[in-house]
C-alpha cells in the first residue's frame, strides 16, 4: 500500500467514525429531543437508565423504556441479564418483537459487562443491553470505547433489589445520558377500563444537553412515546424525593 493509499484509509476511517459517533436514534417527540445534541440518543455511545425509587418497584417501567428504543432499531438486540425474568409479551406490546432478541444469562454483574463489551467488538447487535446493579467509571469507559469503534447503542439498565445498591445510581460513570424513569397513574378513559400507561421520564444528565423531566404516555407498539393530551406541552416539575418509593412483566 503506498503512503497516498494509507492516508486515504486513514481520512476514511476517521470519518466514518465521525459518522457513527453524530447519528442518533430521535424519540419523535420535539420538546425531547432538543434537550439531546443532534436531536436525538446518540448511537456510538453508551447510556445509563434505571427506575426510579430505591425499592426498584419502577424496573418494569424502566425496561419497557429501553425495549421502546429498541423496537426504533432496526437488526438485533443483546440483552444480557443475571435473572432470567423479563416477559417476552410485554417487550412485544412495547414494539420489541421475540425473535429480534438475543439474551445472554450471566452469573453475575461483572460477567454481564464482559457480555456487553463482546457484543458491542463484535459490531453485530445494533443495539446492546446490560442489566447491573453497579457501574464503575472503569466498566462505563470500556462500553464507550467498544460501541465507538461500531456504532452500536449501549444501554445500561440499572437493577437492584437492596437500596443500597440503588445508591450507586448517580455516581459519575462516562455514559452520554442518564435517565431515571417512574410509572405514574393510566391515562383517564371516559368509560370503565384501563388507559394507556405514564411514565415521569427524567433525563438526569446528556453530555452536551440540559437536564428536563416529562410526563409522557408509555410506548405503544410501535416503541413510542407520546406527550398526553391533556397536559401542557412543556417539561414537567420533577418528582418529589418523597414520592420516590412505589421490570417488565
Amino acid at each position: 500500500m503506498t503512503d497516498l493509499e494509507s492516508l486515504r484509509t486513514r481520512i476514511e476511517t476517521i470519518q466514518s467514525r465521525r459518522t457513527r459517533q453524530t447519528s442518533v436514534l430521535p424519540f419523535g417527540i420535539p420538546v425531547l429531543d432538543s434537550r439531546l445534541p443532534e436531536g436525538g440518543l446518540a448511537r456510538g455511545v453508551l447510556h445509563e437508565i434505571a427506575g426510579g425509587g430505591r425499592s426498584g418497584g419502577d424496573a418494569p417501567a424502566a425496561a419497557l423504556f429501553v425495549a421502546g428504543i429498541a423496537a426504533r432499531t432496526k437488526g438485533k438486540v443483546l440483552w444480557c441479564l443475571t435473572r432470567p425474568d423479563l416477559f417476552a409479551p410485554a417487550l412485544a406490546q412495547a414494539g420489541l418483537a421475540p425473535d429480534r432478541v438475543i439474551y445472554v444469562e450471566a452469573q453475575d454483574d461483572k460477567t454481564v459487562l464482559a457480555c456487553m463489551e463482546e457484543g458491542l467488538a463484535h459490531g453485530g447487535p445494533v443495539l446492546v443491553v446490560g442489566e447491573t446493579a453497579r457501574l464503575s467509571m472503569t466498566a462505563s469507559r470500556r462500553l464507550n470505547l467498544a460501541a465507538e469503534k461500531t456504532g452500536a447503542l449501549a444501554i445500561v439498565l440499572r437493577r437492584w433489589s437492596r437500596p443500597n445498591e440503588a445508591a450507586d445510581f448517580g455516581r459519575p460513570t462516562a455514559a452520554a445520558t442518564r435517565w431515571r424513569i417512574s410509572a405514574r397513574p393510566a391515562a383517564p378513559l371516559p368509560a370503565p377500563g384501563v388507559g394507556r400507561a405514564r411514565w415521569h421520564v427524567e433525563l438526569l444528565r446528556c453530555r452536551g444537553g440540559e437536564p428536563a423531566a416529562y410526563e409522557l404516555e408509555a410506548c405503544d407498539e410501535t416503541g413510542r412515546l407520546a406527550l398526553p393530551s391533556d397536559l401542557p406541552d412543556r417539561p414537567a416539575m420533577p418528582r418529589p424525593a418523597h414520592l420516590n418509593r412505589r421490570r417488565a412483566g
